[in-house]
């Protein structure tokens, strides 16, 4: 089996899943396959002393969308078999998906501070999506067009991202959602896909590697699980589309071994097996709010879907640890109790230690189209039984995306359309 082999060939095992990358590197004699332990376990540490090489082909499209993926979209839609006409009724109903949506590039992009322009940039990326998502199952070719429009408009404008702290947040987010866009775009008539990539590495990846790597000059724990998680997501889908083995490591190895609230271990600190029958894992943020705690579900699923296309399988690394933490996260915005453990972390410049007592109700039961990428993984690919997140999958079916969940930028934080493209 080949490192890009389709994922027909991944079996379930029901008592211990087997990591997707061992599984393909144990039959090219690479490695031997390590074994990660039931979904019982309270926790199976599989930590390796380096990543996994980067796949010495890398797949496309393999980041949120493979190509089984669009095709399957693209067959029922046209058959008109919901869930996934209803998915696609959402789409084409979006303002930001119409073909004469008209770009607004800039040559600096401020978030944070005086001057803040960044929701042009995050409607443009949202605008370029949904047509590349039009084209891609509807065949319209003017919406192929807008998207390439959008995409040449920046490559060709945009130098620099600033503000404050947040110009780290901006460079995550829009960075992993611009690069999904272009490589749905990868190879289409007109897109100066070179010139892409150079504003991918040259204005997006040097701010994901400062953040990664010095954290604003505060204490590596100063900042949530999304700051991280966000730009890690952005090295590596520049990485897969820059065919940059380095960079696609850099996220891995930094999910699996990193310092900072990103790294596995400390995006879910704490884990209850057996809560009701359901393995459950305390979120990071979980003490702050719940839009936070739930948009971590939708940049740590990011990077597990583009990892997962490309033959890693983040999603069931470390027994399974982030299945349990999107289990609790669900199960309380389902308005259900879960248990709490008080969370304590290093704060500001000199670690100054800070705690929370008790899980944050703000915004509980907020809808963000995350879910649908999940339960389709876990419930679907990896049959599993996965209670809550299938419950709050199926409450806020079909998902939208952009301009669908208001217009402030978490609206904007996840591409969303999971019906469409992740039903199964």
């Amino acid at each position: 089996m080949s490192r890009t082999s389709p994922h027909q060939h991944h079996q379930h095992h029901p008592t211990g899943e087997l990591s997707r990358r061992g599984l393909l590197k144990t039959a090219g004699g690479l490695t031997a396959a390590v074994a990660l332990g039931a979904a019982s376990a309270v926790t199976t540490a599989v930590v390796a002393p380096t990543a996994d090489a980067a796949p010495a082909t890398f797949t496309h499209p393999g980041m949120l969308h493979n190509a089984g993926d669009i095709n399957r979209a693209k067959v029922r839609v046209a058959a008109g078999t919901d869930p996934w006409l209803s998915g696609w009724n959402r789409l084409t109903a979006n303002s930001h998906s119409q073909s004469t949506w008209a770009p607004r590039p800039t040559a600096t992009i401020i978030r944070g501070g005086d001057g803040q322009n960044y929701p042009q940039l995050y409607n443009d990326i949202h605008a370029a999506y949904q047509n590349a998502l039009r084209w891609h199952v509807g065949g319209t070719a003017a919406n192929g067009d807008c998207a390439v429009r959008i995409l040449n408009a920046w490559s060709s404008t945009l130098t620099s991202i600033t503000g404050n702290a947040d110009r780290f947040l901006a460079a995550g987010i829009y960075g992993w959602q611009f690069a999904n866009v272009a490589e749905l775009m990868r190879g289409y008539a007109g897109f100066d896909l070179n010139r892409f990539k150079t504003m991918m590495l040259n204005v997006f990846y040097p701010l994901n590697n400062q953040f990664l790597t010095g954290h604003n000059d505060a204490c590596i724990t100063n900042y949530w699980a999304n700051w991280d998680l966000c730009n890690m997501a952005s090295i590596m889908a520049i990485g897969i589309l820059c065919d940059d083995g380095a960079k696609y490591d850099q996220a891995v190895n930094y999910f699996k071994n990193g310092g900072g609230n990103g790294q596995i271990r400390r995006a879910v600190p704490f884990l209850y097996p057996g809560v009701e029958g359901y393995d459950l894992g305390q979120w990071q943020e979980s003490g702050r709010d719940q839009g936070h705690t739930v948009m971590g579900m939708g940049q740590m699923g990011a990077l597990c879907e583009m990892a997962w296309n490309q033959g890693e399988d983040l999603y069931s690394y470390d027994g399974r640890r982030f299945m349990k933490a999107a289990q609790y996260v669900a199960k309380y915005n389902l308005n259900m109790n879960v248990p709490y453990t008080t969370y304590t972390w290093g704060s500001g410049q000199n670690c100054a230690q800070q705690s929370q007592t008790v899980i944050g109700s703000g915004s509980r039961g907020q809808v963000r189209p995350v879910w649908a990428m999940l339960h389709y993984h876990y419930g679907r690919r990896l049959l599993l039984d996965d209670k809550y997140i299938a419950q709050m999958c199926f409450s806020v079916a079909p998902e939208g995306g952009g301009g669908d969940y208001g217009t402030t930028s978490g609206g904007f934080d996840q591409l969303g359309f999971g019906t469409l493209m992740y039903a199964k």
